[in-house]
């Protein structure tokens, strides 16, 4: 389906149970749609999921239509937005951050305000808290991916990262991303 242009991002939310990606995707494909990105994901009690659907003018607009009626045969509620076509990154260098420390409010935030002074887009974040091994203390992990603009001197940015993270007491890694 790469010859279409028309894309659909649709992010729904429900108590969590098994069938619903079935049913959704299902609904999808049935309306002559296809899914070209995803991210899902259960939050406590609840299934989350940000669905990019891809398909022609037409079958986006029947799936539209049909979003209430799926809305309340899953139990879900249920948002979409027109979007377009994924951007080319070529100026951007893609580069993974993993990050681990005790948990505390904040990490999050100081985490993005410090791309963000830098022009650098926050593309992907993973969070989630544990407890140690052995120790039991809570733990909060971060995965980011940002896209890095080119010119930018990388190992200045990641002195100024390590130093950023080593006032916060922060453990972290930023490595260009693999594969």
């Amino acid at each position: 389906m790469s010859t279409q242009s028309n894309h659909l991002v649709i992010s729904a939310l429900g108590k969590d149970r098994a069938g619903i990606v079935d049913q959704l995707s299902k609904a999808i494909l049935d309306e002559g749609c296809n899914i070209a990105d995803s991210r899902m994901t259960v939050l406590g009690g609840e299934f989350a999921v940000l669905l990019l659907v891809e398909g022609n003018w037409n079958t986006l607009t029947k799936l539209e239509d049909n979003l209430p009626q799926l809305e309340n045969d899953l139990g879900m509620t249920i948002i979409a937005k027109r979007t377009e076509q994924p951007k080319a990154t070529g100026d951007l260098l893609p580069y993974a951050v993993e990050v681990v420390a005790m948990d505390h409010p904040g990490i999050v935030h100081h985490l993005a305000s410090f791309f963000s002074q830098r022009q650098i887009n926050i593309q992907d974040m993973t969070t989630n808290h544990y407890a140690a091994a052995h120790t039991g203390t809570l733990m909060f992990s971060v995965q980011i991916t940002v896209g890095i603009p080119s010119d930018i001197h990388i190992a200045t940015l990641r002195e100024e990262f390590m130093e950023f993270c080593d006032s916060l007491n922060l453990d972290a890694v930023l490595e260009p991303l693999k594969g």
